[in-house]
């Protein structure tokens, strides 16, 4: 996620999105759509995490 808002200065990648790191194919798309359905058992910091890479629903939550 960090390499998606690092590269494209911001906002949110489609579920669809795929990364392409070093040594593997991340999908990170489906990750962060997981990580929301299951913001209620993040902790502080996983929330936090999010929140400093720009993504509002986990600021809220916090």
């Amino acid at each position: 996620m960090a390499q998606y808002v690092e590269r494209e200065g911001g906002g949110l990648p489609g579920r669809q999105h795929v990364e392409h790191l070093p040594g593997a194919v991340h999908r990170t798309g489906v990750w962060l759509a997981n990580q929301r359905q299951r913001r209620d058992r993040l902790d502080a910091g996983q929330l936090r995490a999010l929140a400093e890479l720009g993504i509002d629903w986990a600021g809220s939550a916090v």
